[in-house]
């Protein structure tokens, strides 16, 4: 057999064929894909500029979290107060800046859990079917009947309000999210052919689940997690407002606005600063995890492609 008569290898099970392109060529098509957004890519330095403010928070708040100065209470947005100072004198700038690290610590932990407990209960349940699944996805339902915050209440309400309760609560509500995206996914992908190929040859199922299935259905659960911290920056936010999240002294976005409550007429700077993180750190989330979808989507990021030929 010549040079030219030999057998090329054939892609393994689970892995899609390539013209003309290798592996490290396609991520870099949708490196592209995302930097042609400037949506996603503005969102994406907005969110760097959070995660590093509130990384170097304590170096780069120029005063104490907890530093009162009641002659300096309510002191409208200056130079020595960028954000103004609340009813007791403390910076609000330092306090925002400070806050950021712990909504950012409680949405990442608890998407995390969820995600963990999550998205394996799925997968079986979707992979095995049977009885396994039909309690599952009951189990899954009932938790769905309950409104998230009101869930995160009763949760928070049972054990002692605090940050590692806040992310138990939040983490257990987001569950059954994670559990319905990789179910669904791990439906279609089960009847793939090279899921069926590697069940004929005896491959065990954890395995199968392991190398086929969950590799298939990442792009769904990326931009799930991109939601979910999202949607939980909000749930800790509200949990803390409610006076159930975050306790003080420890800053917390919602617990400066619960704080605000009675001074927005005096002292709106109180009440908009936390509220604008808030709501900008949400909204790069959403738009990331809109941008995400797009190029983790077939159909468009073929229409995406089109558009950049």
């Amino acid at each position: 057999m010549t040079s030219d008569q030999r057998p090329t290898a054939e892609p393994g099970p689970g892995v899609l064929p390539s013209v003309g392109s290798s592996a490290p060529e396609r991520r870099v098509a949708s490196w592209r894909l995302l930097a042609a957004n400037p949506v996603t890519v503005a969102a994406a330095v907005v969110l760097a500029v959070v995660v590093l403010v509130a990384l170097f928070a304590p170096w780069l708040a120029p005063y104490g979290v907890n530093e009162v100065d009641v002659a300096g209470a309510l002191q409208s947005p200056s130079w020595a107060h960028p954000f103004g100072t609340d009813d007791l004198g403390r910076d609000i700038g330092s306090r925002v800046m400070l806050a950021a690290g712990t909504s950012l610590q409680v949405a990442v932990v608890s998407v995390t859990f969820a995600f963990c407990v999550g998205v394996p209960v799925g997968i079986i349940s979707g992979y095995v079917g049977g009885w396994l699944d039909t309690v599952s996805m009951r189990v899954v339902d009932v938790m769905f009947a309950f409104p998230v915050l009101l869930l995160a209440l009763a949760i928070v309400a049972i054990l002692q309000p605090g940050i590692a309760t806040t992310m138990l609560a939040i983490g257990i509500v987001y569950t059954p999210i994670f559990a319905r995206v990789a179910r669904a996914s791990a439906l279609s992908v089960r009847t793939e052919p090279f899921v069926q190929v590697a069940q004929t040859m005896g491959t065990p199922w954890w395995r199968i689940m392991r190398r086929h299935v969950l590799p298939n259905i990442a792009g769904p659960l990326i931009v799930q997690t991109s939601l979910s911290l999202a949607f939980a920056i909000l749930s800790e936010a509200a949990l803390s407002f409610l006076g159930l999240g975050i306790q003080p002294p420890q800053p917390s976005w919602g617990g400066m606005l619960f704080a605000a409550q009675g001074f927005v007429t005096q002292a709106w700077w109180m009440s908009v600063f936390p509220g604008l993180a808030i709501f900008v750190t949400v909204l790069a989330f959403n738009l990331l995890g809109d941008g995400l979808r797009d190029v983790l989507d077939p159909k468009q990021r073929t229409r995406m492609e089109s558009r950049h030929r």
